[in-house]
This record gives C-alpha cells, sequence and structure tokens, in this order.
C-alpha cells in the first residue's frame, strides 16, 4: 500500500450524507470500536476520581477554604459546554467521530503537560487552568463517546450497552482514590506534591498514545445518515421536527445538568463528609471509604445493566433516581458510620442515571443526534455548578452533611425527566420504539455507492438528510 492510500484510509473527514453499515451493525461487528471506545471511559472516570481526592489534598496542603477548593470541579466541568457546544461539537458534525476522538485525547495530554509545572510551583490557579484543558478534552471525548456508544451496534441494546461502557468509568473513579490514598496522604507534602506530578506526566504519554492507536485504527463512521435511517426503521419519527423543537432534548439536557451537579457534589465533598461526621477517621481512610463508595457505583451499574434487560430501561432509570433521593436526605441528620452507609446506598443508585438520561434523551434524534449529544454533554456543567453551592452551605454550617440538602435539590429537579419519561406519551413512546426494533439483530440487503464503495441511505433515508439545516 502507498503513501496516497494509506492517507486515504487514514481520513478523518466522513461524508454525512451517505448512510455507512454502521448503524446496522451486529452486537459482534460493533465489538472491536466498542472496545476501543470504552477505554475513553475509564480514562475521564479516572480523572474525575482523581480530581475527588486532590480536592482535599489541596485543602490540606495549600489550606483553602471548601468553596474554594471546589474551583477544580467548576474547571473541570465548566470546560465541558465550551467543548460539547463548540470546538467539539463542531469537529464531530463537519469531520467525524474518530476525528473527535483524536482531538480530544491531545487536549487532554496537553492539559496534564501543563498541570506539571502549576503542581511544582503550588499554584493552585494554574493547575485549574490545566483542569480546564484537561476539561476541555475530556468533554470531546464525551461529546463523540456517548452518541457513538448508543448508535453503534443493535439500538434494542443501546442503554444497555452504553451502562456497560461508562462501568468501566465507574472502575477508573474506584482506582484514583485508592492511588490517592497511598500516594497523596501517606507521604510529606513536598513528597506528594512530586507523586501528583509523576501521575500527570504518566497520563499525559498514554492519552498521546493513544491517540495514534485511534488515528491507525479503522472503526466504522457513523453519519447523519445512518441515524436518520435508524430513527427512520424505529418509527420514532422525532427528527422530523426542527432542532429546537426538540423539547425531549432539551429536558433531558436539564435533568443532566442537576443530576451530574448532585453526583459531583456528593463525591467531592465525600471526604470530608467523612472526616465531619466520623472525627477519628484520618485522610487516608476517608479516601479509602470514598474509593469503596466509588466501587459500589460501579457494581450499581453492572448490576443495573443485568435489570434491564429484563425491565425497560426508563422504569429502571426512574427506580434508582427515586432511589437517590429517599438515601441522600436522611444522611443530612444521620452521622457517624449510618450517614457513611446512606451515602454508599445513594453512590450505589447514581450509577446509572447518568449514560441512561445521554441513552433515552438522544432517542430518535436521527440526523440531529451530533447536535444533541453537544446539549446532553453540556448539562455536565451542572458539575462546576453546584459543587460551589455546596461548598458554601458546608462552610457557613461548619458541616459537610447539612450540606447535602443542596444536591436533595438537584436530585429533586433531575426527578421531573425520570417521571416524564414514564408517564408522557411523547417522552416515551420514542423510547419505547428503540426498545422493540430488529435493526443490528437481522441481516438486510444494504444499498452500495458504486462509486466510493460506501454503503448509502435508501431514498427514505436520503430525504431525510438533505433536509439538514
Amino acid at each position: 500500500m502507498g503513501f496516497k492510500e494509506f492517507v486515504k484510509r487514514r481520513s478523518l473527514k466522513a461524508p454525512d450524507h451517505k448512510r455507512t453499515k454502521a448503524a446496522e451493525l451486529t452486537l459482534r461487528e460493533s465489538l472491536y470500536p466498542i472496545c476501543l471506545v470504552t477505554v475513553l471511559f475509564f480514562l475521564w472516570g479516572f480523572s474525575y476520581g482523581l480530581l475527588d481526592t486532590l480536592n482535599k489534598h489541596f485543602q490540606n496542603t495549600l489550606g483553602i477554604t471548601r468553596a474554594r477548593s471546589s474551583g477544580l470541579q467548576a474547571a473541570y466541568f465548566g470546560a465541558y459546554p465550551f467543548a460539547s457546544l463548540g470546538h467539539a461539537n463542531w469537529i464531530l458534525r463537519h469531520y467525524g467521530y474518530r476525528a473527535t476522538f483524536i482531538w480530544g485525547l491531545c487536549l487532554y495530554g496537553v492539559g496534564a503537560f501543563i498541570a506539571i509545572p502549576c503542581i511544582l510551583a503550588h499554584s493552585f490557579a494554574g493547575f485549574c487552568i490545566a483542569i480546564f484543558v484537561i476539561g476541555n478534552g475530556l468533554g470531546s471525548l464525551e461529546t463523540a463517546a456517548n452518541p457513538y456508544i448508543t448508535v453503534c451496534g443493535p439500538p434494542k441494546y443501546a442503554e444497555i450497552r452504553i451502562n456497560i461502557s461508562q462501568a468501566f468509568n465507574g472502575i477508573g473513579t474506584v482506582v484514583a482514590p485508592v492511588l490517592g490514598s497511598y500516594v497523596f496522604f501517606t507521604f510529606s507534602d513536598a513528597e506528594a506534591i512530586r507523586n501528583v506530578q509523576w501521575v500527570y506526566i504518566a497520563i499525559g504519554i498514554f492519552v498521546f498514545l493513544l491517540a495514534i492507536v485511534f488515528f491507525m485504527s479503522t472503526i466504522p463512521e457513523i453519519t447523519d445518515a445512518d441515524m436518520a435511517y435508524q430513527a427512520t426503521e424505529t418509527h420514532a419519527n422525532a427528527d422530523d421536527k426542527p432542532f429546537w423543537k426538540q423539547y425531549r432534548l432539551f429536558h433531558a439536557a436539564f435533568a443532566q445538568f442537576c443530576y451530574t451537579g448532585a453526583q459531583v457534589a456528593i463525591a467531592g465533598y465525600f471526604i470530608n463528609y467523612v472526616r465531619d461526621t466520623q472525627p477519628t477517621s484520618d485522610d487516608p481512610t476517608a479516601a479509602r471509604l470514598l474509593a469503596g463508595a466509588q466501587g459500589t457505583f460501579a457494581a450499581g451499574r453492572f448490576i443495573g445493566v443485568i435489570i434491564m434487560k429484563y425491565i425497560r430501561p426508563r422504569w429502571v432509570f426512574l427506580a434508582f433516581l427515586t432511589s437517590c433521593i429517599v438515601f441522600i436526605a436522611p444522611s443530612i441528620t444521620q452521622w457517624e458510620w449510618k450517614g457513611v452507609s446512606l451515602l454508599y446506598v445513594t453512590l450505589f443508585f447514581e450509577s446509572i442515571c447518568f449514560p441512561t438520561i445521554v441513552a433515552l434523551g438522544m432517542r430518535g434524534l436521527g440526523r440531529h443526534t451530533k447536535r444533541g449529544s453537544g446539549w446532553i454533554v453540556g448539562g455536565v456543567v451542572g458539575g462546576a455548578c453546584v459543587p460551589p453551592l455546596t461548598g458554601v452551605a458546608a462552610d457557613i454550617h461548619h458541616s459537610t452533611a447539612l450540606a447535602m440538602v443542596v444536591p436533595l435539590c438537584f436530585f429533586v429537579a433531575a426527578e421531573s425527566y425520570a417521571l416524564a419519561v414514564n408517564f408522557v406519551p411523547a417522552y416515551r413512546d420514542p423510547a419505547d420504539a428503540f426498545s422493540t426494533t430488529e435493526v443490528g439483530l437481522r441481516d438486510g440487503p444494504p444499498s452500495i455507492d458504486e462509486e466510493s464503495g460506501v454503503v448509502v441511505a435508501d431514498e427514505k433515508g436520503a430525504a431525510n438528510v438533505e433536509q439538514k439545516s
């Protein structure tokens, strides 16, 4: 194979008006691309878990308040809308998924290397800037990875697929606090800072190598025509409306804002909660307890997937989000081990909420899927807004436990979407249409474009794409 042929095969631009076989991949055909993209879920789970541990570490080493330490979460999650509604969404819509994956990994690597001199200089503001760059990288990855996982493979199993992939996100959130408990809290401050530096060097090197793997890999590119085809085949028919009339999508984005904000606030102040309610605990013990809580979070995703095999995902989502409200409420007043146990159970039920909001919110968007993904992922900015409010409440009342009323309120707001998707027909019907489709479970005769060799859309799918605004 010559150089020109090599470059042509590695092209990062996919024609959106052509339908590929990606929308009809069987479980076996979709296995490799899903496994490769699942590695990305582990990466941002690890990064997120590391952030929760660093939150308490910087409170100790730099003598900053709980409210100010939430600047890490604000920088990290505040970057998401810039990616999901800005640069990453533009790359996704004009080039494709593989290009967005590579772009996000490169930003992640750059942010990791920027963090190193900031850590050595003990600059909290500089580290927040580095985290903002990392957040842009991870926001880019999430903008592409979530819709890719939901569309790549049989639509019937979209919620199950994304929850399995997101379970590796949960594993990352377990590994990071365990690492932090031994690397950050069992050494002197000077040694701990050096250890943090090496962690970010390793992250930077790994993500740049992974970007090369994505460039060299041949994975199916999912186009607007593919997604319009799925919407037509499942009879969800939601993409025939203009984008700004996709009210289900915007409600899902609102739910994502509220849910993510509550989740991040609980995890970000978990160590503080343990220290406030268990005065005999030290930071390493609290960090290991956080790792255990994140372990229940990861386990919840695997168990949720099993339940979804037998019960509609929308019902499972309603039950889990309602349970978050039921168990976080008493943790406000029930201290010591009882309060910590309640947070463990809350994290278990948080597990499937984020990916299920993504999957249900994108049901039937068809040609609007790429733009819609940006809005739902942009809802993650709640993680930048709710933790500072929680930190302020904790500082005012000198109690992290009482501050848990803040995430409780946001869980209640997110519940509005869980109720709508189960009891409002305009929400429920598209979700159920995808749950019963046979696309990807049976073989159909594809139509091949003779000039390009690409599988093209049928007349109805092509008509949908031509309407693209």
